[in-house]
């Protein structure tokens, strides 16, 4: 992931600088240039709306890959409380790329568990990119335990380009124990809340997915392959974005378009110009639809829940001639 500014964003970034540039010399000299100021931020706001709400679809995959969005320890930070996070899989080792534990939710005992991005290379190589082992998803399915032994509900933050596919992970069962979260997650007797909200890549990601109700960030992108990946496949060149627009196009993995397919439940507004442009502003919008939602999952008993749970997953994929 880089942090350097996006093609599409130049525009909005020069006149962030022109409009920096102003105040700097106001406040150099102690002159007031407020007239030549507050057209330029109201030029500023319109460039954003206009900009954010044209997105292609392969600009939203670079949006949700930005390494400015909120993670998933600052919406920890932001939308909980009182985080106690636990470690390890009890079976080989702890994995950074996924972190999880007890907080707080609008003063709510939660489980919350969710992938790790780094934003340097240091962070980077501790949290794998963000591309859990087996042993990641061992205990985000030992948290998920612990929390229905205790009637808590389970929230899960999915960010991950995919599970890692090294030769160490296959070699401890990579395949297993993404199934074996699938098939767990499908039968958990408490409410269970996803949202994806960067990158949700493949069954890396649904391993964390399967939820009563799976939420969106408006710029998160939800897929069973990157869009390199597809284009390489069908038309042997992942490089170019000529055709990795057109992979992201047919893979169809924005947030209305999933919508409109049934496979999310709600899409989460982020602010304009996106959730790294204003941290505080997208985790309140993302409490406030948990809270919501889990008030609402609230009055079904465990053995509806899991029906309800089992059938809408099931349902995916059915058509008729």
């Amino acid at each position: 992931m880089s942090t350097s500014i996006m093609e599409f964003e130049k525009p909005i970034v020069e006149l962030e600088k022109q409009i920096d540039e102003l105040r700097r010399t106001a406040e150099k000299r102690q002159l007031s240039m407020e007239e030549e100021i507050v057209p330029l931020e109201r030029k500023l706001d319109e460039l954003r709306r206009t900009v954010y709400t044209s997105l292609t679809p392969l600009q939203r995959v670079q949006v949700a890959r930005n390494a400015r969005r909120p993670f998933t320890l600052d919406y920890l930070q932001l939308a909980f409380t009182d985080f106690i996070e636990l470690h390890g899989d009890r079976l080989y080792r702890d994995d950074a790329a996924i972190i999880g534990g007890w907080a707080r939710l609008d003063g709510e005992t939660v489980m919350v568990i969710g992938h790790q991005r780094g934003r340097d290379t240091k962070e980077n190589l501790k949290r794998n990119f963000g591309m859990p082992h087996p042993e990641g998803y061992r205990k985000a399915l030992r948290l998920m335990k612990l929390a229905e032994k205790y009637m808590i509900p389970v929230i899960t933050l999915i960010d991950t380009p995919g599970a890692w596919a090294g030769l160490g992970a296959e070699e401890r069962g990579q395949s297993e124990a993404i199934a074996r979260n699938l098939f767990e997650m499908s039968r958990l007797e408490v409410p269970v809340v996803a949202t994806v909200i960067g990158e949700g890549g493949s069954g890396g990601a649904l391993a964390l997915g399967v939820a009563d109700r799976v939420l969106m960030l408006e710029n998160a992108v939800y897929s069973v392959i990157t869009v390199e990946g597809c284009a390489a496949i069908l038309w042997k060149d992942g490089k170019s974005n000529e055709m990795k627009e057109r992979a992201a196009k047919a893979l169809r993995i924005t947030a209305p378009e999933l919508m409109e397919l049934g496979v999310i439940d709600e899409i989460v507004p982020e602010p304009v110009g996106g959730a790294h442009v204003n941290h505080e502003a997208s985790a309140k919008a993302l409490q406030e639809a948990l809270v919501r939602n889990l008030e609402e999952l609230r009055r079904f008993r465990p053995e509806k829940l899991v029906r309800r749970r089992r059938e809408k997953f099931l349902s995916m994929g059915e058509f008729t001639e």
